[in-house]
């Protein structure tokens, strides 16, 4: 009976857990991966474009990400993308291909990254603990209304909070495991 009540809220919780997922993506921790481009749009004939739709995206080497625009005239474009960009990586064009070069990253840096990802997993909470607190005033409201039981808000409650703990300790565990992935040198 609970999950019927409770369904629209878990469903809340998962779209902030992937939210987070897709901005920790973004998040370069050393290695290239082609997800930091993910956010950038390029000028495709006036219309914003992400960047894997104008062009080929692949990790030659570990350091190293290679964009090969289907047409040629948009490499001026996509490199002026990633200059606008808060990636912090100046391309190399060649006047077939965009090279991205990743640094090394500097203690200073791994630190500053880190707490980026923090940040960004309290909000996560944050935005958990307020979907509880919705379903919570929600139950109760309808308690009010007597469409529940007193009972039946108590095990909403309760099924609520332990949905809530779930969450937030899969966001602590994605934090820390990124936290680890940024320190690793």
């Amino acid at each position: 009976m609970a999950s019927e009540y409770t369904k629209p809220y878990e469903d809340k919780m998962n779209k902030t857990l992937a939210a987070l997922d897709s901005d920790y993506a973004t998040i370069r921790a050393g290695r290239a991966n082609p997800h930091v481009l993910d956010k950038i749009m390029v000028d495709y004939y006036g219309a914003p474009t992400p960047i894997n739709q104008v062009g080929n995206i692949t990790v030659p080497e570990a350091r190293m990400i290679q964009i090969q625009p289907w047409d040629k005239s948009m490499l001026k474009a996509i490199e002026k993308a990633i200059n606008m960009s808060e990636l912090g990586i100046h391309p190399g064009n060649d006047g077939t291909v965009i090279r991205l070069i990743f640094p090394e990253l500097s203690e200073e840096r791994r630190k500053d990254l880190n707490k980026e990802v923090k940040k960004k997993a309290e909000a996560s909470k944050v935005a958990i603990r307020n979907i509880r607190r919705d379903a919570m005033d929600t139950f109760k409201k309808m308690e009010k209304k007597k469409e529940l039981t007193e009972d039946d808000l108590k095990d909403l409650e309760e099924e609520t909070q332990k949905m809530t703990d779930k969450y937030i300790a899969d966001i602590d565990k994605k934090c820390e495991a990124k936290c680890k992935d940024i320190l690793a040198v």
